[in-house]
């Protein structure tokens, strides 16, 4: 059996079904897919219908493609089951190096030859994790963002053992099953999305520990203030305008030596059990006793409304928004 085309997936294997992992199922149902599913973790099956389920509605309202069917989904009693007839595999065990080891190289064992493999890992180089695989060269990362079913962006880079063909291949199907692809040239640590928002998430972190701003705060900050204009533009041409007519160059020249001034601290501050008593009292006064169910439904309902909104002024950008699905 080759490698079937980007566009002729049909089968889609979907490995580990939390969060992210259940995510992926989603979106692929809504792209059209057959979605052929395993976890063998207890209630795997009962949580993952419960994930698409609440899911759904949302992916309605932004759009199905041709053949979307909730329907299509498939739970698998085995690995070796799942990924038999599958035409790509994405997996999404949990974040543990040696388990991925394991779990990629049994999936390389069942899974047949020429089909490429992507890990939604969110942090370890492929390099590590195709360690045990026979055939290392099919294994990609293919980093989503949460949920999967919504946030398009996936992070795609091969490991050293990996052919420049799995990775062009990769990069091609996942613009045709409707995310926005970022091919990275180099391994990362956290890749790129991570790390940013690593950054962030740390001098947050150092905020409520030396008791400068609360959780609220915090959220506020960026939900009313940076994170507006990140979604269209990113941090780079969000400062690019703050340069005013001379734009960037006018920007690094003028607030450039600002840069030496200690405002951030990168490194993470201890996680003590006073401040983790404080992020999570904090998050649970924000939510205000909503349950984390409800919370993703209005997240959901706010994503949608935004990407429909991106999708009118992504063009003027020059970036297109991915849709439709697969033929």
């Amino acid at each position: 059996m080759g490698t079937p085309s980007p566009e002729s997936v049909n089968v889609v294997a979907v490995i580990g079904t939390g969060v992210i992992g259940g995510g992926w199922a989603a979106h692929f149902l809504r792209m059209g897919y057959d979605v052929v599913a395993h976890d063998p973790g207890p209630g795997a099956e009962r949580r993952l219908n419960a994930l698409v389920d609440n899911a759904w509605p949302a992916l309605e309202r932004l759009g199905l493609a041709a053949g979307a069917a909730r329907d299509r989904l498939r739970f698998a009693g085995s690995l070796a089951e799942a990924v038999s007839g599958a035409d790509f595999v994405q997996e999404s065990t949990p974040e543990n190096l040696d388990a991925k080891v394991r779990v990629l190289a049994d999936i390389d064992a069942a899974t047949p030859p020429g089909v490429v493999v992507a890990s939604s890992t969110s942090g370890f180089a492929m390099t590590d994790m195709q360690s045990g695989c026979r055939t290392p060269d099919r294994f990609v990362v293919g980093h989503p963002f949460n949920p999967p079913y919504l946030i398009p962006l996936v992070e795609v880079v091969g490991g050293k053992a990996t052919s420049a063909a799995s990775i062009d291949w990769a990069d091609r199907f996942y613009r045709v099953a409707g995310k926005v692809s970022l091919r990275m040239e180099h391994e990362l640590p956290g890749f790129v999305g991570n790390r940013l928002q690593e950054a962030l998430w740390r001098e947050a972190l150092h905020m409520v520990a030396a008791g400068e701003a609360s959780v609220d705060q915090l959220d506020a900050s960026i939900a009313y203030g940076p994170g507006l204009r990140w979604a269209l533009m990113g941090p780079c041409l969000t400062f690019h305008l703050a340069g005013g007519p001379g734009g960037m160059a006018h920007m690094l020249d003028h607030f450039g030596p600002a840069l030496l001034e200690p405002w951030t601290r990168l490194e993470a501050p201890p996680l003590t059990p006073a401040l983790r008593d404080q992020m999570v009292s904090g998050c649970e006064d924000e939510a205000g006793g909503r349950p984390v169910a409800e919370l993703e439904r209005e997240r959901d309902d706010f994503l949608v409304d935004l990407l429909l909104l991106l999708e009118r002024h992504a063009a003027r950008w020059g970036r297109r928004l991915p849709g439709g699905g697969h033929a």
